[in-house]
């Protein structure tokens, strides 16, 4: 098709939400209200799965002033979904697009979305249908490959960065109490926001002080002997632990193990924390309790990321840019300037080399245990998170003599 022609557009979020996913239907939005070559502007109801539905939002029709406050506004404005096409939906998915006469479609998601746009627009092809199709990363995982960072990540590293150091906070007024508190964070097989948690790390005696992440199977044994380590050097002891962690034989940490799979056939899994928690009070006669903030890291909007924000918008934008470039099956990327101050332009990538693929956490990232990150990651990360975490001022305790 070509890039001048009008043609309707319809965008569709997908997958967990985050606190800037909105931002990238902003810009996407915005941009194509800016361009006439845009005809019509469709929103998915709940994603692809809302499109089977025929379940469609007129977007072009919205008061002006919802964008600026959506822009600000956590989770997903459209509705999300967790759907994986079946083979007898692509044929009427086509169908759909084809009565609405959408030619441009923008899937905002993760690894599985970027999996939904590859495959709709193989099956358009074979249909000669003219779709074009990009993918706009968001996960608060990070584990998009040819991407520098994803939108999403900055605000959830944020927002566990402070709250491992306010919840540590607590643990120091009364360490005797509970002198082990481990904070489950969410995270599939990468541990980029696990790692999130040490960003408000100023030393090696400040929590958090172990790093469990999916990169390196749990060691029960080295574990304990590291809890026990810095218990006897500083009294208390903060673990930090991903909800997917695995044991040397690949099964998932907890009682109550694995709590089903998703449409895309990964684990869901909870316990992890828990796990930890009893094993440390049955084998180091410890008490110890667990934190799991749960969605409150995907959605907190006082921890939003100003970059984060700005760079989710702005992939939003450049997706309609590329789609009236001519371009299609790919991923819009952020790369980052090699030079300082902090930057990213963006880029493309193929969706044939990004669907279902999961980067992981590099081993510069990561100390000699894995345990705890480098210094190479606070340089990686610290820019994502925008203004500095408060670091909280604590008494010196100069005691009075008689």
């Amino acid at each position: 098709m070509s890039a001048k022609k009008p043609g309707n557009l319809i965008i569709g979020q997908s997958g967990g939400a985050t606190a800037v996913i909105n931002a990238s239907l902003v810009g996407a939005v915005e941009a194509a209200l800016a361009d006439q070559r845009i005809g019509g502007i469709y929103g998915m109801h709940h994603g692809i799965e809302g499109l089977l539905k025929e379940d469609i939002i007129d977007l072009g029709n919205q008061p002006n002033s919802v964008w600026s406050q959506l822009l600000h506004t956590p989770s997903a404005a459209l509705g999300s979904c967790r759907y994986k096409l079946q083979e007898h939906d692509l044929e009427r998915t086509i169908e759909i697009l084809r009565r609405y006469d959408i030619h441009y479609m923008l899937y905002i998601g993760g690894n599985d979305s970027a999996d939904t746009a590859h495959r709709l627009a193989g099956a358009a092809r074979q249909s000669n249908y003219e779709l074009q199709i990009i993918s706009i990363p968001k996960t608060i995982d990070n584990d998009l490959p040819f991407t520098d960072h994803c939108p999403g990540y900055g605000s959830a590293a944020r927002f566990l960065a402070q709250a491992t150091q306010d919840s540590t906070m607590n643990t120091l007024s009364i360490p005797w109490h509970y002198p082990v508190k481990v904070i489950e964070t969410m995270g599939r097989d990468a541990g980029w926001l696990t790692a999130s948690a040490a960003l408000g790390k100023r030393s090696e005696s400040d929590a958090p002080h172990i790093l469990l992440l999916p990169e390196k199977p749990f060691n029960e044994q080295s574990f304990l002997t590291q809890v026990e380590d810095i218990y006897k050097q500083l009294g208390f002891v903060i673990v930090v632990v991903a909800e997917a962690m695995r044991n040397e034989k690949g099964n998932a940490l907890g009682s109550s193990g694995q709590a089903g799979m998703d449409a895309f056939h990964h684990p869901l899994l909870s316990g992890a924390a828990q796990y930890l928690v009893e094993l440390v009070k049955r084998e180091l006669k410890l008490r110890a309790r667990f934190d799991k903030p749960g969605d409150l890291q995907r959605m907190s909007s006082t921890h939003i990321s100003a970059p984060d924000r700005d760079e989710a918008y702005l992939v939003g934008k450049m997706g309609v840019h590329a789609l009236l470039a001519g371009e299609s099956d790919k991923m819009i990327t952020l790369v980052r300037d090699a030079q300082a101050p902090y930057h990213c332009t963006t880029g493309l990538a193929a969706l044939s080399e990004v669907a279902n693929v999961q980067r992981l956490m590099p081993d510069e990232y990561l100390n000699a245990s894995k345990t705890m990150v480098t210094q190479a990651f606070y340089d990686y990360a610290l820019p994502l998170i925008g203004e500095p975490l408060i670091h909280h001022t604590q008494l010196e305790m100069t005691r009075i003599r008689s």
